[in-house]
């Protein structure tokens, strides 16, 4: 399309971007591509880069080699405009590798859960932190904690129901138990 003094008609226009769509699209998708590392976000930058071109139809010469310069220099200003765009907004996490690493919510919970604990049992008397030590959190016996511990077994159990109702009252106090 030479750049004449009429603009072309609908029919005019459409010939030109299939023309273009045919000589260039093809070459301006890969070099969209090596820019973003993205197939999709490649296919919107070459649309949008090839509308830009129908709307300027009357303005741009086909027969010229500056107009496959103009596509890729259209392309290119586009793309720094997707990274700006993305640097302005926060990042989101897209691949699924990454979300699976991420804790879940449960993990989390367990985690909070976890420290509660601790400093609900970093409250209690050593003796009563111990035998719940010894049998909740290392599995043992009564029998075993009370070797461990080097008293008799109805000292552990004696302390284990007196150690767990001060855990109770330790938790209702921090506001995590009713």
């Amino acid at each position: 399309m030479a750049g004449g003094t009429q603009p072309p008609g609908p029919d005019d226009a459409e010939t030109f971007v299939r023309a273009l769509y045919e000589d260039a699209a093809g070459p301006l998708f890969g070099y969209v591509l090596r820019l973003t590392g993205d197939r999709a976000r490649a296919e919107e930058v070459v649309q949008e880069t090839l509308v830009r071109a129908w709307r300027r139809a009357e303005h741009l010469d086909a027969t010229s080699d500056t107009l496959r310069a103009w596509l890729f220099t259209t392309a290119r200003h586009l793309v720094t405009d997707l990274w700006r765009r993305d640097a302005a907004r926060p990042s989101t996490v897209a691949d699924e590798r990454a979300l699976a690493a991420a804790p879940a919510a449960d993990e989390l919970d367990r985690a909070v859960e976890r420290w509660t604990v601790a400093d609900a049992l970093a409250r209690l008397t050593p003796e009563h932190r111990a035998v719940l030590v010894e049998t909740y959190y290392e599995g043992r016996s009564v029998a075993q904690a009370a070797q461990r511990l080097g008293v008799p077994p109805g000292t552990v159990k004696s302390r284990t129901y007196y150690a767990l109702r001060a855990l109770r009252l330790v938790l209702e106090e921090m506001g995590v138990a009713q």
